[in-house]
């Protein structure tokens, strides 16, 4: 297996095990990942918020760690990664708000690069406008974007993944483990025992 150069895209608050589990992940697994924010550099960090299941109507949200970036977001120039990584929390929200931000989405979408996007991470690809007749997952409240933006939403088990071709996608952190199997088995990457 070669290494793949994976671009995660973060911002304050985004949801702490969804970006600490696949960036520590594919990292162990032998990938290069560069996590970076608009508006941060190298050895920045962004704050990040815990997103938990705990019978309410929605989740609630806790303070989570600091994450330290290892990118420059200026300096990013998505041609030289092979693969996105998108995780949810709040921080999609206002992300996609970002023009260079929307433009790296769809660098990847066009180019049919491998996609993951887990939980609210969704936000981007609507904003991007690369799901339409696309097949994504997401958290439920993100299920209106993605059908309106001519996508369909695949409402399916918190723990569970969807894959479209190149793109990966989940409703929340509880979808880790087939998640990630699944984006690394669109990476190309084969773990033997």
């Amino acid at each position: 297996m070669s290494a793949k150069r994976i671009l995660m895209i973060v911002g304050d608050f985004v949801e702490d095990y969804e970006v600490m589990v696949p960036f520590q992940a594919l990292q162990m697994v032998g990938h290069k990942v560069k996590a970076v924010c608009p508006g941060k550099k190298t050895g920045d960090k962004v704050r990040t918020a815990v997103h938990d299941f705990e019978g309410d109507q929605t989740y609630s949200e806790k303070r989570g760690h600091d994450f330290a970036l290892n990118g420059d977001f200026d300096a990013v120039h998505p041609e030289q990664f092979d693969a996105l990584v998108i995780p949810g929390g709040r921080a999609p929200e206002y992300l996609r708000l970002n023009p260079k931000v929307l433009e790296i989405v769809r660098h990847f979408a066009e180019a049919k690069k491998p996609i993951a996007a887990i939980c609210h991470g969704a936000q981007l690809l609507t904003a991007a406008g690369v799901v339409k007749g696309r097949g994504v997952s997401a958290y439920p409240a993100v299920g209106p974007e993605v059908t309106g933006c001519g996508g369909t939403f695949h409402n399916i088990p918190v723990d569970d993944a969807f894959v479209d071709g190149n793109l990966v996608t989940a409703p929340a952190w509880p979808a880790h483990p087939k998640w990630l199997a699944d984006f690394l088995g669109v990476l190309g990457t084969k773990i033997v025992p």
